[in-house]
């Protein structure tokens, strides 16, 4: 309840309490089951991923370091510049598409079993309850007051928390810095301060956010939790409560007949409730907040069990498939449908193109720039000579020596050094100076073309366009 002042001065009382929900702690149960287990295992996939990716080498490198400092990419042996940034433009495509897939298929198998927010909330919360105790004992240690058991087991909680976050934004980090140079700094207190800042967020972000928010993030913060239901249709896999067999709800005895106490196979245990990260309820019908984790199928197939009746009550299905009786066999038909169809079909396009793209990458990279010191000038010999600085980028991981040859005008040819070595996944700029006689071509501006060429390796070679003035 709030109050405004009114004409006469008096308070006049507002009602503000529908306006915003009071925020309730969700202490989750504890489950276990297939979806559980399959969650799991995607939590130990990526996260063995994530902090084991960086300590790889290749070639002598990291296997996988997106170098700020040298501005390059290295990637299992492909080493990518600037210029490839087409390539990013790829991969973010390629994930959309994927994730529109997924999503248009199975719903939000993202959000229950893969997205970062999900795995590291999971992480935190395992350390919760071997630290706390399950459901009941952390509910009931929040409620007490604070003494010296709580204030222990409290701090241990907060820092196992924290030791995970540090690492989690160090092993982050170690993927724009080298791992083992990072260390090293860390060591000796030598880190830079951009590194030491993305260090320190990373971590606060992830404390804050898998340690605190939970649920608040994927209910209020998530873009993806507001869009994701414009993807969805009558077969979209989404976990649903099947009201037919579950209403009416009420508890009865084991072995008890529900039919005769015209209740249906619900025994209204709240289960299903207990174990949901996001506190909803499943039975209420399909809701935004639900991010598909299955733990509520875990539980309610458990309880199942207990009482004797056939799993399933909770279950990935579709709105169709609830509607019309589909079975198992009718649910997997509908899934190829024109939307999955067309998701397919240019996934597998732009996935295509991307590695025909890769695997015919010629590893050179050749700039060419006129010198800004003159156009043209005559040399000693009565030749006009141009000047140019040749930038050549060599992406593979060998060294090579590049052969420069030049053409497109008669009788050009280059001054000096024609052979130039390039270190492996190196660049080098190279001052070249191209003379062709005075009547050649005509005034003005001329196109010539270089040629780099790699003396070990015939197939890279790159030509690139410039253009030689006559005066």
């Amino acid at each position: 309840m709030n109050t405004s002042a009114g004409k006469s001065g008096k308070p006049i009382p507002i009602n503000t309490d529908g306006l915003f929900e009071k925020h309730k702690k969700i202490h989750a149960r504890s489950v276990s089951g297939l979806f559980n287990n399959w969650r799991w295992a995607m939590v130990f996939i990526t996260q063995a991923l994530f902090y084991g990716l960086c300590w790889i080498e290749w070639s002598g490198r990291q296997a996988v370091l997106f170098h700020v400092v040298e501005r390059k990419f290295y990637i299992f042996g492909m080493v990518f510049w600037p210029q490839d940034v087409i390539y990013l433009a790829i991969l973010l495509v390629i994930s959309a598409y994927g994730l529109f897939l997924v999503t248009a298929v199975g719903g939000r198998l993202f959000c229950g079993y893969a997205c970062p927010q999900t795995v590291y909330t999971e992480i935190l919360m395992w350390i919760e309850r071997k630290i706390e105790g399950e459901r009941p004992a952390r509910i009931k240690l929040d409620a007490q007051p604070m003494n010296a058991r709580k204030f222990r087991l409290k701090v241990t909680k907060h820092a196992l928390w924290l030791l995970v976050a540090l690492w989690t934004g160090i092993t982050f980090v170690g993927y724009f810095t080298p791992i083992k140079e990072l260390l090293g700094e860390i060591v000796t207190f030598d880190l830079g301060p951009w590194e030491l800042f993305w260090v320190l967020f990373y971590a606060a972000f992830l404390y804050m956010m898998a340690g605190f928010m939970r649920e608040q993030v994927c209910k209020y913060m998530c873009p993806y939790a507001r869009f994701q239901g414009v993807m969805f249709d009558p077969d979209t896999l989404i976990i649903t409560y099947d009201t037919e067999r579950g209403e009416n709800r009420g508890s009865r005895k084991k072995g008890t007949d529900a039919k005769s106490l015209n209740l249906g196979d619900c025994v209204d245990c709240g289960i299903c409730v207990q174990v949901c990260p996001t506190g909803i309820d499943i039975r209420n019908g399909m809701q935004y907040e639900c991010i598909a984790c299955a733990a509520c199928i875990d539980a309610c197939d458990d309880v199942m069990d207990k009482v004797g009746t056939p799993r399933g009550l909770i279950r990935y299905s579709t709105e169709n498939a609830l509607n019309k009786h589909y079975t198992a066999h009718d649910i997997l038909g509908h899934l190829m449908r024109p939307r999955t169809i067309l998701y397919s079909t240019i996934l597998l396009a732009i996935i295509g193109a991307a590695i025909w793209s890769l695997s015919t990458r010629i590893p050179l990279k050749v700039d060419i720039l006129r010198d800004r010191g003159s156009l043209a000038r005559e040399a000693d010999d009565g030749r006009i000579e141009n000047v140019f600085n040749l930038h050549i980028s060599n992406t593979d991981e060998t060294a090579h020596r590049y052969a420069i040859r030049i053409s497109g005008m008669e009788g050009i040819d280059i001054v000096g050094e024609r052979i130039v070595e390039v270190p492996a996944a190196t660049a080098k700029t190279v001052l070249l100076t191209a003379r062709a006689d005075p009547g050649v071509g005509k005034k003005g501006s001329n196109p010539i073309v270089f040629e780099v060429a790699a003396q070990n390796h015939e197939k890279i070679m790159v030509r690139e366009k410039a253009s030689f003035i006559q005066p």
